[in-house]
Order: C-alpha cells, then structure tokens, then sequence
C-alpha cells in the first residue's frame, strides 16, 4: 500500500515545513500537535500525538516525516526527545498517512472514503461523526491487520 517510499507524495509540496522535537516514540505520518504549556527549546517546540477533545476535532494538521537525516525510514518510529521534522500540508496534496488498525474491525477503505484523525494516536480512522475530515482515501485498501500507510488526499477540512 502507499504511494512511493515517502510521507510526501505531491512532487512540489506547497505546504510549511516545522522542525522541532518529539514527546513520545511515533512513527511517520501521524499527526502531530504541539505540547502545550512546554516553551521552546532553542526556539523550537516540543511535539506529540494529536490529543484534542474528541476524533475529528478540527485543529493544525501536522504531519510527522521520517527523519531523513540520520537515515530513518517513513517506518520508522522517532524515539522520546529526537529532533522531529514536520508538515503541514496544503489542500489537495498527496500524502502517505498512518490509517489505524481498529482491533476487530477489519476496516477496508474505496477511493474516496472520508478519514478523521483520532484522538489521542494522531492516525487517521474512517470518518464517524462528520466534524472535520481533513483526508480522503485515493487508492482502494483490502481489510487492515496492522497500521499501514495508505496514500490520502489533504481536503483543508
């Protein structure tokens, strides 16, 4: 699944890169956010799992990229503390997004098919309540056995 070796699959991103460092062990392509009430480290934040109210609370869309520099993978997990490397896509680019595998589910996904971020693990599950939708779907995915990134659409919400 996926398209290409990457996060970023648009050939010319138009969105912003941010740098920064991580606060707990994810893998690219999952959405980040922020640390609150946690200052600057040489002028950069501190960044963890999306953590909102609910799935689908409409907020930044920030998205964790392998770490490139020291070799890593799009598979591969940042450690606690790592420099972290981010982006923040603009509406209608291609990226290889971290799906969840909902336990018991077997959730499979068409083109097109409306994703949310979750709540507290920052992977996009099918949308379930309409709020914001912020990726759809772009290749057809047979039923999930384990986290995979699949190749999404960024809508702007």
């Amino acid at each position: 699944m996926a398209k290409g070796n990457d996060i970023i699959v648009t050939a010319e991103p138009r969105g912003i890169f941010l740098e920064g460092f991580v606060s707990g062990t994810p893998k690219p392509g999952t959405v980040m956010q922020v640390v609150a009430s946690t200052e600057p480290v040489g002028g950069q934040h501190t960044w963890e799992v999306f953590n909102q109210a609910a799935d689908g609370t409409l907020a930044l869309i920030a998205v964790l990229l392998p770490n490139h520099l020291e070799g890593k993978l799009a598979t591969d997990a940042y450690a606690s503390g790592d420099r972290c490397y981010l982006y923040c896509p603009a509406a209608g680019e291609d990226l290889n997004m971290l799906v969840a595998n909902i336990s018991g589910t077997g959730d499979a996904f068409a083109i097109g098919a409306r994703m949310m971020v979750d709540d507290t693990t920052g992977k996009l599950v099918a949308d379930s309540s309409g709020a914001s939708v912020p990726f759809i779907v772009m290749e057809t995915v047979a039923a999930l056995t384990a986290d995979t990134l699949v190749w999404c659409k960024y809508t702007g919400h």
